[in-house]
């Protein structure tokens, strides 16, 4: 790793450096927090948890040959060098910060509310056309995730595409001050974390703190369909990089737009296909993933892919190799049944996004729904909103449970047949005692709720059938 000696890192962290003089000169060539990952000459940051202190496992990183140990306690006798930190979560974001200042490939920084992963996952597909791309993996978007992996770029990436998520005023300054992006990516707008961020007003500020270090050249992409994004006409002398969707959802606010997309073709389950504009040319695309929001992501990578000096014709390549990951619209066939696995978080603009995945589906059409977090003092009627916008989409069968979605399924009763469950036991039996072979199962909530088992339970039954 460039420049990341034992000397540089324990100056970029403020901490003390322990060990031999001539060790402070050795690059590290990795960094991790989970003792089970450490390699030989890896740096073993040692983070305490709720459940797990870290530093009880600085004895075992040493046998596995760790360069050295970022530690907040003065160690006895170790067995190898090491820095003493007051933070070891903040040593984690300076050694991030430093790093990050040394290399010289272009960061990818994508904020939004809704849709970010599968943006980025677009947009590395379609940036993988031309380049080595290092892309966020699971949900490393936070103030531990995104150090880590930044942390993870090496000599042979050409490009990074990093998610940066937030849920409170000042996180996403944070974020940006280790990532210092080359490219900021906004997404949209939506009603999410309000219990914070007050309302969309207030989600609007906070992410658009990505902008405070955006780098001098920097390019900015931002989602001409969305009304709160299109207030935002100049930041820092840069003017804003626009695509539009002709899906019915919104009017241009002006002509100035990079790509627009028109044409949609919707192929269900199997994808979409559009024609996307560009200022010289037209392009038909194929959408491997279903939902007219696909589309969006689409246009948002087909923007960056234009800031990196992509062709046309490499642009709408990559558009077709992308793919989705677990929990976000990943579709799973098994025994007949189809899952639509989109249970890593919620909020009501993805909800109503995936009840629309939903509702493309042949066959009977289920929504296993749960209680989505941090809507605020609305909670109630965002949650009924919800509900309602399911029966208006002609869904067969809602099961939910959690103590919010009793109005979720109260307000779905006008146009589906709706089940309330206590707890995720009792729903999880009664789903695996009714499905059949051609239903389609979206399965949706916040994190909390643990909705993957319910998805691992599905898939297990539905094997069996």
């Amino acid at each position: 790793m460039r420049q990341m000696t034992l000397k540089n890192i324990a100056a970029s962290c403020h901490g003390v450096f322990y060990g031999d003089q001539e060790q402070e000169t050795e690059e590290i060539s990795g960094v991790v927090i989970d003792s089970r990952q450490v390699e030989p000459g890896y740096l073993y940051i040692a983070m305490r948890g709720e459940r797990v202190d870290g530093h009880k496992f600085i004895p075992d990183v040493y046998e596995k040959g760790a360069a050295a140990v970022l530690s907040e306690q003065v160690l006895e006798s170790p067995a190898g060098p090491y820095i003493l930190v007051e933070s070891c979560p903040q040593a984690l974001k300076d050694i991030a910060e430093f790093y990050r200042s040394v290399l010289e490939i272009p960061v990818i920084g994508i904020a939004g509310s809704v849709g970010k992963t599968s943006t980025k996952e677009m947009i590395a597909a379609v940036l993988g056309e031309k380049y080595h791309v290092l892309k966020t993996e699971g949900n490393f978007n936070n103030e531990i995730g995104l150090p880590l992996t930044l942390l993870r770029i090496r000599e042979e990436h050409e490009a990074a595409v990093v998610e940066m998520g937030i849920s409170d005023f000042g996180e996403m300054h944070r974020l940006a001050k280790m990532a210092r992006p080359d490219i900021c990516v906004m997404t949209n707008i939506g009603q999410c974390h309000l219990e914070n961020l007050i309302d969309r007003d207030g989600v609007l500020r906070a992410k658009s703190e990505i902008f405070d270090y955006l780098q001098p050249d920097g390019v900015i992409v931002l989602n001409g369909n969305d009304d709160k994004l299109s207030e935002i006409d100049e930041v820092k002398g840069v003017r804003p990089v626009r695509y539009f969707v002709e899906d019915g959802t919104a009017e241009r606010m002006n002509e100035d737009y990079y790509v627009t997309a028109d044409a949609i073709e919707n192929h269900g389950l199997r994808g979409m296909e559009a024609v996307l504009h560009f200022p010289e040319e037209d392009c038909q695309i194929h959408e491997p993933i279903p939902g007219v929001h696909n589309i969006y992501n689409a246009c948002a990578a087909a923007c960056v892919g234009h800031a990196m000096g992509l062709s046309r014709g490499e642009i709408c390549e990559g558009i077709s190799h992308a793919r989705t990951i677990a929990g976000r619209t990943n579709l799973i066939e098994a025994g007949g049944v189809m899952i639509i696995d989109d249970c890593y978080n919620a909020n009501p603009v993805s909800m109503r996004a995936s009840l629309d995945v939903l509702a493309l589906a042949e066959g009977r059409k289920i929504a296993v729904l749960g209680d989505m977090g941090e809507l605020g003092e609305n909670e109630r009627e965002l949650h009924r909103q919800v509900g309602a916008y399911a029966a208006e989409k002609g869904i067969d069968l809602v099961l939910c449970t959690g103590e919010l979605s009793e109005e979720l399924a109260d307000a779905a009763k006008a146009g589906c047949e709706t089940m309330h469950f206590a707890g995720r036991d009792a729903l999880t039996g009664q789903l695996l005692s009714m499905i059949r072979p051609g239903d389609t199962v979206l399965v949706k909530a916040s994190h909390f709720m643990e909705f993957p088992k319910i998805v691992k339970a599905l898939r297990e039954a539905a094997d069996k059938m």
